[in-house]
């Protein structure tokens, strides 16, 4: 723990009253110079820190910012998100997880920034998240699993975000195969996937979400398809409180994953899925298919039963409803 972070944590775990900047001094074991710089980088990095002379320091407040040491403090997870890349800005989280993880960076890794400039969905499709607004992050796994095994873990983020969103917000998703979240209809959440590997086994996965939290406005040619946490429910949500559930939920569903095989994780998938049982129209870059959404198997394919009664299985597709 940096020097910054032992008085961030002094300072929280002392409110509300003040520390003399003697005791700083003494229990952290710099100077009185030290601290001060120290208390003017957590001001500019938006803590609220009073200071009376004679008195010390005292914390008034907390940024909503998605600092490592604030998604560390209260974090007790095992492995996920115990370390944490922080950038203010970045081209896509997917991105820089993925040149951490080459470079031998641990599963469980974060990225996260409070601006992306490059994110994409499938397809190559845009996100449009404005500044400091909505969680974007990635996260980086080492699963001991065949290639074939690994796209389940697209589904299983989708829980672990909705069920998240649910702890903390009150309100719940329900999941659009493959990996949209919904709330009255429009999308809050996209989950993005990629995976370096070899014939047999996996180097590593980036899991990859951009969850809209507290936008209040989108642009008109995407307001009638997108929504938010704040949108939907009418109140600002901590950022904070949301991926550090998430982190939770994730390693949760990741460890029953490893342990149990994918049938858990699959039926708590399946009771938030909007678009089973349904009439469906499925949309790949070559054709299009419409019938009847019968289930989802074990390797997270879609199965339709067409209009003249064939069974297909789809492992990527744009799904829509569709009236009868």
């Amino acid at each position: 723990m940096s020097k910054k972070a032992e008085i961030l944590k002094l300072l929280k775990n002392s409110r509300p009253e003040y520390v003399s900047g003697e005791d700083i001094c003494q229990k952290i074991n710099i100077s009185r110079t030290a601290v001060w710089k120290h208390i003017n980088t957590l001001r500019e990095e938006g803590y609220g820190i009073d200071a009376v002379p004679h008195r010390g320091y005292r914390l008034l407040s907390v940024p909503d910012r998605l600092y490592p040491d604030e998604i560390i403090d209260g974090l007790d997870t095992s492995f996920v998100g115990k370390a944490v890349y922080f950038h203010d800005s970045l081209i896509s989280t997917n991105r820089e997880a993925r040149d951490l993880a080459l470079g031998g960076a641990c599963g469980g890794t974060l990225v996260v920034t409070e601006e992306q400039d490059g994110g994409r969905g499938r397809m190559g499709r845009g996100w449009y998240s404005p500044r400091g607004s909505g969680i974007l992050c990635s996260l980086i796994l080492r699963p001991d699993i065949e290639p074939g095994q690994a796209p389940p873990v697209t589904m299983l983020t989708a829980v672990a975000v909705s069920s998240a969103v649910e702890k903390v917000s009150g309100l719940a998703p329900g999941i659009k195969w493959p990996n949209d979240l919904l709330l009255d209809g429009k999308k809050i959440c996209g989950i993005l996937t990629e995976m370096n590997a070899e014939m047999e086994r996996i180097n590593f996965l980036v899991v990859g979400v951009g969850l809209n939290i507290n936008t209040d406005h989108f642009p008109e040619e995407i307001k009638d398809v997108a929504t938010s946490l704040y949108l939907a429910g009418g109140s600002l949500v901590s950022r904070l409180d949301v991926l550090r559930q998430y982190l939770k939920e994730f390693e949760h569903y990741y460890q029953q994953w490893m342990e149990y095989g994918f049938g858990p994780v699959l039926d708590e998938w399946k009771k938030r899925c909007v678009n089973l049982n349904r009439p469906v129209r499925i949309s790949t870059p070559r054709e299009a298919w419409e019938g009847w959404a019968v289930d989802v198997d074990s390797a997270g394919a879609l199965v339709l039963r067409t209009d003249d009664g064939e069974l297909r299985h789809f492992v990527a597709g744009e799904v829509s409803l569709r009236t009868v």
